[in-house]
């Protein structure tokens, strides 16, 4: 009976105690983070698209986040250059193996994270897909995810914009009161839809003169977009005109941080509150690479 059944053995001191150690370490360990991306986009240059990145990413962190901010305008970024920040490396460091995106970390204003692009380097703008990919994917690797990831991409519709937007959770589509404006970011939206399986956006109506102007402008585009292709647009807010936004932006200072008062600073932080109110993203059936997602299998046709 006793060779049936045995005793179950007795566990040594030293097991225990290490078995002990290895639990308390575990408990220990924080969680990872799940990290919400937004990146904003624009059919267009001089729409205002990268002081929108920048103030909505400050107003953000200013409202108690873990906020970074990618500039992902590789080859003439300036997100650097709005916040009066003075980087030693940028993203195509990373990419010639030279350091880590954790080394590429700049802190500003109210603890705001800013990964810089470059500027001025041909390299950066001749890309492939494999290394926008490679950039999207080094995002796995940092130490403590943030709490929201906020993309400035570069204007229009190339690759670089095309990739860093359908890896992100949403995309923010900033449009001014211009024909050009409206064409080109219906143009985007198509091709995020189609090709990609962007399903939402999020659009912000910059330097309107008043609530209906902005209104007005977000209906022209939600009309077109919700006939002719399978998307959901909502209308996300509004920046006014602002002399306060310009003298901000001359001071290399976001406006949200010098005015806090000023008629900007408040049509940011509506734009900010309107974040927390964003219900789950929205992802296609389609494979994605996606930023903080851990896939590494590259998408068909990217």
């Amino acid at each position: 009976m006793q060779n049936l059944f045995p005793t179950p053995a007795r566990v040594r001191p030293r097991e225990a105690e290490l078995f002990h150690q290895a639990a308390s370490l575990h408990a220990m360990t924080p969680p990872r983070r799940t990290t919400r991306t937004l990146a904003v986009a624009a059919g267009k240059g001089g729409v205002g698209k990268t002081t929108i990145a920048v103030n909505l990413a400050m107003a953000m962190s200013m409202a108690g986040h873990d906020v970074m901010l990618l500039d992902g305008d590789m080859s003439v970024a300036n997100v650097d250059v709005q916040l009066g920040l003075t980087p030693l490396r940028h993203v195509g460091h990373m990419l010639e193996g030279n350091c880590t995106l954790q080394d590429l970390i700049i802190t500003g204003p109210h603890g705001l994270k800013v990964i810089p692009g470059g500027s001025g380097a041909r390299r950066l703008a001749q890309l492939c897909n494999g290394e926008h990919a490679a950039v999207i994917r080094a995002f796995d690797e940092l130490i403590l995810p943030p709490e929201y990831l906020v993309v400035d991409t570069a204007a229009g519709v190339s690759d670089n914009v095309a990739m860093f937007a359908a890896a992100a959770d949403d995309v923010v589509v900033v449009v001014c009161d211009e024909p050009a404006s409206l064409t080109d970011a219906y143009a985007l939206i198509k091709i995020l839809s189609q090709d990609f399986g962007v399903r939402r956006f999020h659009v912000v109506a910059n330097m309107v003169r008043h609530a209906g102007e902005a209104r007005r402008l977000y209906e022209k585009l939600a009309r077109v977009s919700e006939r002719f292709l399978d998307v959901a647009l909502d209308f996300m807010g509004m920046v006014p005109h602002d002399e306060r936004l310009r003298q901000a932006i001359r001071r290399q200072s976001a406006v949200v941080d010098l005015w806090p008062s000023s008629r900007s600073a408040m049509g940011f932080k509506q734009l900010a509150s309107a974040v927390d109110t964003w219900g789950q993203p929205m992802y296609s059936d389609i494979g994605r690479i996606a930023f903080f997602s851990g896939q590494s299998e590259p998408v068909t046709g990217w």
